[in-house]
């Protein structure tokens, strides 16, 4: 991706290193710099603090490089893809979150290390098309309902906080979404559901990676603890594989409930209005891919 046919086609590159997040080394900045050195590219790093990495990511964008690198989790991963749009950046987003959802699906299990260092070889340009709902864009999977309440006591366990988890997940039952959703995928029938979830092609195993849709699925949840179960692990688990679970294909769905719907848009929660529509958007941003068989 670096170099074709002798000519640099990566040559202005801006990094976001997220040192402050606890998953990212402090000497990060150093190895990122180091990684484009050996290619002959001079990769310019910020590494803010928390409360600065939205003017850090702007202003990388800004500077309109050939690439932008996010060392980050995955919200600023989504923010990333976000202002980038289809005709920005390239990103490459590495992992250096607690889910990695977007990093994982890309570049697979692996340090971010060996994926930068396989992407600047062997990677690829891909457009990489994903959910939009009220302007919000997701690119893995979206959840709706009251899992996604629950979302923040996910991040406190997965960051070693026993007690906040507690404190946030008893928060989440106090304040549990109680309304169910009703909804209409595509022109279909008017339907209800505890909780939607929608699966972009990047991620789902019943979608081929070319298809322009979204992988739709409700669910009827049993109680608090399974709500807490889908939102702590997001996509995993074998609620999918429930015969009682209702998977098909959509590219337009619209969802309503009485007061607001709490929703995870890869792994980051969001609140929407009582009325909200997801689509399947086919051009959301380009990414530095690497070959699968890597």
């Amino acid at each position: 991706m670096v170099n074709e046919g002798g000519a640099t086609r990566i040559r202005r590159v801006e990094a976001i290193a997220n040192v402050a997040s606890g998953s990212v080394s402090a000497d990060a900045p150093a190895q990122i710099e180091k990684i484009f050195a050996d290619y002959g590219v001079d990769a310019h790093v910020c590494a803010p603090a928390k409360e600065d990495i939205g003017t850090c990511l702007r202003a990388a964008v800004d500077a309109a490089p050939d690439l932008l690198v996010v060392l980050a989790g995955d919200g600023t991963a989504r923010a990333a893809a976000e202002l980038c749009g289809p005709t920005g950046p390239i990103v490459a987003p590495l992992p250096g979150g607690t889910m990695n959802m977007l990093p994982h699906a890309i570049y697979g299990p692996r340090p971010w290390q060996d994926a930068l260092t396989i992407a600047l070889a062997q990677g690829e340009e891909r457009m990489l098309g994903g959910g939009e709902v009220e302007g919000h864009q997701f690119l893995v999977a979206g959840i709706f309902g009251a899992p996604a309440l629950w979302a923040p006591a996910r991040e406190a366990a997965r960051y070693g906080k026993p007690k906040l988890a507690f404190l946030r997940a008893r928060r989440a039952a106090r304040h549990a979404f109680t309304g169910r959703l009703r909804y209409v995928l595509d022109q279909g029938d008017r339907d209800k559901a505890e909780a939607l979830t929608f699966m972009c092609p990047l991620a789902s195993r019943a979608l081929a990676e070319d298809e322009h849709v979204l992988e739709a699925a409700a669910l009827d949840l049993n109680g608090a603890l399974d709500a807490f179960r889908l939102g702590f692990h997001a996509l995993t688990g074998d609620w999918r594989d429930d015969p009682n679970v209702l998977v098909q294909k959509c590219k337009v769905a619209r969802i309503w409930a009485a007061n607001g719907i709490p929703a995870l848009l890869d792994g980051e929660s969001v609140r929407l209005k009582s009325l909200a529509e997801v689509r399947y958007r086919p051009d959301v941003v380009r990414v530095l891919s690497i070959p699968k068989d890597v």
